[in-house]
């Protein structure tokens, strides 16, 4: 659900969005942090913020080059997102995946790497790129650059 990113949008605080929806705040905070919204929550939230059901349950985690967060973010980080995907709009689900990818490979090459020194040394290195990987999501998500639509389920 989408609800946090319109609400900031719009310029609402929690406490505003919860007077005109007439919900309480606490209802709005576990909505934001992914909890399900009733049937009921979700009229009420698309009436006050005048978007349809649909709109407010899409889930939107995309890199907007467009938006102020893109602009405002500092140089080397765009180059940072740029050279880690070789693309110039990396996205959230391919950097899931690539972190698993790297530590599940990881893992397996240090296992091999009982047999052989050499696979360990391979499997750290792996390890660390998926690392990396974390660590270049939690920079997505923190400065909220993410624009392809997809699930934020495990995050």
């Amino acid at each position: 659900m989408i609800l946090k990113e319109i609400r900031i949008s719009r310029r609402l605080t929690q406490e505003q969005l919860a007077q005109i929806s007439g919900l309480n705040v606490r209802t709005i905070q576990r909505i934001e942090s992914g909890a399900n919204a009733s049937l009921e929550s979700q009229k009420c939230l698309a009436a006050a913020l005048d978007v349809n059901i649909d709109t407010l349950n899409q889930e939107n985690i995309t890199m907007n080059k467009q938006s102020e967060n893109w602009k405002n973010l500092p140089l080397h980080l765009k180059i940072w997102f740029t050279i880690n995907f070789m693309q110039v709009q990396p996205k959230r689900n391919k950097t899931k995946r690539m972190e698993l990818f790297c530590h599940f490979l990881g893992f397996m090459f240090c296992l091999l790497g009982l047999v052989d020194p050499q696979a360990l040394v391979s499997g750290l290195i792996i390890l660390l790129c998926g690392y990396l990987f974390t660590l270049l999501k939690w920079q997505g998500d923190k400065y909220e650059i993410w624009s392809e639509p997809t699930s934020r389920e495990g995050t």
